[in-house]
């Protein structure tokens, strides 16, 4: 059988040629690819010559490349657009190439190489990127066991290849429950708007049941439910099966495959030396230290609760009327109520000018007066499914890279919204585009409809779009340090901030009516902006639980017994949790921690980077003007642009001219009068 795979792509720009490629054609190109990246470790481990960095590590930058075609493509197909046969080829390939890739950070004569470089390292004539690159790859090899002993490389290797195992089991666990679909009559919906009822009903017929309406426990499905469903058996059926995914006591049940992750995880942490995964981990990052991190969750939860306790005892008496004590699956409902009640806005009074299409052309739109890119849609590009749109992004009069756009839930993708690519940028050996992809999970309108979105749902757009520009504005040499390789806690800084551009005054005036083309009304922008700060309680509260969790299971030390829900419960105790909020992610469907490592003791970096991003979207308001050329040429040149080539504090305060502080977070989220005192965070 052929594979395109080991053909090289004639397409437009090299891109995936997904009309050809099948999942049976992915098995041996994953053992052809590995065999041949081993080859290519060996010789360079094996060289007779006195290691250099052309020898060494230029060459680690030039090998695998038929791996990572492999890996890219899969890794999204099989997040995106999945099936049995390509679970099945994720099952059996995940822990070969697990141990592939350990067997390389361990490999005892490469890593002599790359330490005599090392100790070598400001005798070597290297540029500042060059420099950067070898600091990066020593360090990834003494964070992967390159020091450790024979023996505990053994276990290290060992403990590696089974939490890759159980990564792929635990995603593909919260996905079998995913499928679980709920038929619904009319009387079940009363309450939903227009645009939910329209999703709901397409949801029924994209599942052939013989009802007028459905629901998944997808959240863009589940949201509108929770939000505006009057009948309150329905939310908390919904809600219910929402939070337990992966923790129903069935075949597809997460909670002893956390157990295991978590404790192999704090053992491995203990062979590198470390009290405690999560140690191992902040030590390359931005907090360096679980109780930087810790600190800053800590002065974000105090006034988060407050204000959630507060907005608690309002809801509870609108809901006095109904009868019944507020639960988990009554606060949306009523949050609602009260936001109508305190700032007379509903949002869905925006969704008509939050049209799917003319948010991506806003998105597109902030670029280009950022950073001057255009975007081009292509028509003669190979999709892996239908829903999927590519455009040329081109900058200076030439193409820059190009952006795949996934936009609707369907039953093969993995719930969430996430950022990837199908090849990075470089210039090693010649000029390489970026192929970016984000992934989204909106409901899908019926045929002819638009989709509306929310005003959280057009957030996404942006902060996904941001990730996408930081892997498309790439501008660096080297593969190791391109677009998103960065630490955890900078990560998400290109994409929050990103998010901001969407309430500006230019851009809300390209978000018009979807029929009438009329612009969105000034005092329906008013009221939003006066509601803003509502609900932030419950936003904060049921975030900043999520982000102290993970920090919880990953504190543990090694040998330390793990019961997840003992887990789970004793935190939301210690932190004072509301009975009636729920975590944004409970650890069973946690898939930011256990679907791989992913986040594991990072979650806190989404609010470590909300430091950033409030901060740094500042710059431009001191500018007065959102678009403020010298200020986005910072961004550009020192966030955007520079991948992983310097220390990541050093690039944020090359871009703000000084360190961070929390405050703009705290007004950010309506807190600052909550919080006297607060100081600098991130340094």
């Amino acid at each position: 059988m052929s594979n395109p795979f080991f053909e090289t792509w004639s397409t437009p720009f090299g891109t995936p040629p997904f009309d050809s490629i099948k999942t049976a054609h992915f098995r041996p190109a994953y053992l052809k690819a590995l065999t041949g990246h081993q080859a290519e470790i060996d010789s360079i481990a094996g060289n007779a010559e006195a290691p250099s960095f052309d020898n060494t590590v230029v060459a680690l930058e030039h090998a695998g490349q038929l791996l990572r075609r492999v890996e890219m493509i899969f890794g999204q197909l099989s997040s995106a657009n999945t099936n049995d046969e390509m679970q099945a080829v994720e099952r059996e390939m995940s822990p070969l190439v697990t141990r592939h890739w350990t067997g390389i950070y361990l490999n005892p004569k490469l890593f002599a190489r790359i330490d005599d470089l090392y100790r070598r390292r400001t005798s070597l004539g290297l540029d500042p990127e060059s420099l950067r690159v070898l600091e990066r790859y020593h360090l990834d090899f003494v964070r992967t066991g390159a020091k450790l002993t024979d023996a505990q490389r053994e276990r290290f290797a060992a403990i590696m290849e089974r939490l890759s195992v159980l990564g792929t089991t635990f995603s593909q666990n919260v996905l079998a429950d995913e499928q679980q679909v709920f038929a619904l009559t009319e009387s079940e919906v009363a309450g939903l708007p227009d645009f939910a009822l329209a999703s709901a009903a397409e949801t029924a017929r994209d599942r052939k049941l013989n009802a007028p309406f459905a629901a998944t426990v997808s959240r863009s499905s589940v949201e509108p439910i929770l939000h505006f469903a009057s009948d309150r058996i329905v939310r908390e059926k919904i809600w219910r099966a929402f939070v337990n995914r992966g923790h129903n006591g069935n075949a597809q049940d997460n909670r002893q495959v956390i157990a295991e992750m978590v404790a192999l995880r704090a053992e491995l942490a203990s062979l590198l030396g470390y009290d405690s995964y999560a140690a191992y981990k902040l030590d390359d990052s931005m907090a360096k230290t679980p109780a930087a991190a810790q600190k800053l969750m800590e002065d974000v939860w105090a006034p988060g609760q407050q204000r959630a306790e507060e907005d608690r005892d309002a809801l509870q008496q609108l809901m006095d009327a109904d009868g019944g004590m507020l639960e988990a699956w009554d606060w949306r409902y009523y949050s609602e109520k009260l936001r109508k009640a305190r700032y007379d806005f509903d949002e869905n009074e925006l969704k008509p000018y939050f049209e799917l299409d003319k948010v991506i052309d806003a998105a597109f739109f902030t670029a280009g007066r950022l950073f001057g890119v255009s975007f081009r849609l292509l028509d003669d590009v190979e999709v892996y499914h239908p829903d999927v749109r590519v455009w040329a992004v081109e900058r200076e009069g030439k193409t820059i890279g190009l952006f795949y756009g996934d936009f609707f839930a369907r039953p093969s993708k993995r719930s969430g919204a996430w950022m990837t690519s199908f090849r990075d940028q470089q210039k090693l050996g010649g000029e390489v585009l970026p192929l970016v992809v984000n992934t989204c999970n909106f409901n899908k309108p019926p045929e002819g409809e638009p989709a509306l979105l929310s005003l959280d749902e057009a957030r996404t757009v942006f902060h996904e779009f941001g990730h996408g520009l930081h892997g498309l504005l790439s501008n660096v040499t080297y593969p190791r340090i391109s677009g998103t390789s960065v630490v955890r806690d900078f990560v998400e800084l290109p994409s929050q901030i990103y998010e901001h551009w969407l309430e500006t005054p230019p851009v809300l005036a390209r978000l018009t009516h979807y029929k009438t083309g009329a612009p969105i009304p000034p005092a329906l922008l008013e009221r939003m902006k006066a509601a803003r700060k509502a609900n932030k309680g419950f936003e904060t509260v049921e975030f900043v639980s999520s982000a102290i969790l993970d920090m919880a299971f990953h504190s543990l030390p090694a040998g330390a017994p793990v019961e997840s829900d003992a887990v789970e419960q004793q935190t939301l105790e210690r932190i004072g949790m509301p009975r009636e909020i729920a975590l944004r992610h409970a650890s069973a469907h946690f898939g930011h921690l256990f679907s791989g490592d992913g986040y594991a003791a990072g979650y806190y970096s989404y609010l470590w980077s909300e430091v950033l991003d409030a901060d740094g979207f500042t710059a431009f308001e001191e500018a007065g003007d959102p678009f403020d050329p010298a200020t986005a040429e910072r961004l550009y040149t020192y966030v955007y642009s520079g991948g992983g080539s310097r220390d990541f504090a050093e690039a944020y305060r090359l871009f703000r001219g000084r360190d961070p502080d929390i405050n703009g977070l705290l007004a950010k989220r309506g807190f600052a009068a909550l919080t006297p005192g607060a100081d600098s965070v991130a340094s």
